[in-house]
């Protein structure tokens, strides 16, 4: 029995011994980030008419009119019909709160179109001639690069290089050297998007990463100036050191 039990003991320490010891690795984690400042080449104007009456049909038709008009604008323009949408529409009475009742104020009728124009010297123009028409409220208006994909992708190897460059120094800094990638991964909130008070759309999921409001600095005359946009990229990466 004795002889039994030491032989157990010694079969486990055997086993034991043979396991490998996994050194653990010491490895930089750092991120980089870039950005390339493009000047746009189209714009998506959202504009939006309200009427109100305490006739509904009149106040539907009032609508109709000023949209109507607004879509010959863009047909004046030359702006293929696939590029106008129908946003938002919504119909709602409207009363004025009361201690006894609520008294019917009157109908609104709202409609809002979203117009991509690639035409940048002419976006004044448009808008101006889109306000005479009749709309009375104008959403969101956003400077975009039909050529996203080529500046996304060199704002994103400028940022990877960033990542390598900073993880090389700190590595020099401490007698180190960072040259094997273990991980990569790129991060960011990209996001573009036209909304308004009544209602929005945000596209999400990285479809988009260039935007800019109205306005910015350029040299172009005009009360409106696109300026530049910019395409930003953040890489996180890590690296072993040896």
């Amino acid at each position: 029995m004795l002889r039994l039990t030491q032989t157990i003991l010694l079969l486990a320490l055997l086993a034991a011994v043979s396991v490998p010891l996994v050194a653990q690795q010491n490895t930089i984690a750092v991120t980089g980030d870039a950005e390339v400042r493009v000047v746009p080449d189209e714009v998506v104007l959202s504009v939006g008419v309200e009427t109100v009456d305490k006739n509904l049909a009149l106040a539907k038709q009032f609508n109709d009119e000023r949209i109507n008009r607004a879509l010959a604008v863009t047909k004046k323009f030359a702006i293929p019909a696939q590029h106008v949408q129908t946003d938002y529409i919504s119909l709602e009475p409207r009363h004025r709160q009361g201690e006894i009742f609520n008294e019917l104020l009157g109908y609104v009728v709202r409609k809002s179109i979203v117009i991509r124009f690639k035409d940048i010297s002419q976006f004044e123009a448009l808008l101006t001639a889109l306000l005479e028409s009749g709309v009375n409220h104008v959403h969101g208006i956003e400077f975009k690069t039909t050529e996203l994909r080529k500046h996304r992708d060199q704002a994103r190897a400028m940022a990877l290089k960033a990542a390598q460059e900073k993880a090389q120094a700190m590595a020099a800094a401490v007698g180190k050297k960072a040259d094997k990638v273990t991980s990569i991964s790129e991060s960011g909130n990209w996001w573009s998007g036209y909304g308004s008070w009544w209602g929005s759309r945000w596209n999400q999921g990285g479809a988009q990463n260039a935007y800019q409001n109205a306005g910015g600095s350029s040299s172009e005359s005009g009360a409106l100036a696109p300026g530049q946009i910019t395409v930003r990229s953040t890489v996180s990466a890590s690296f072993l050191l040896e």
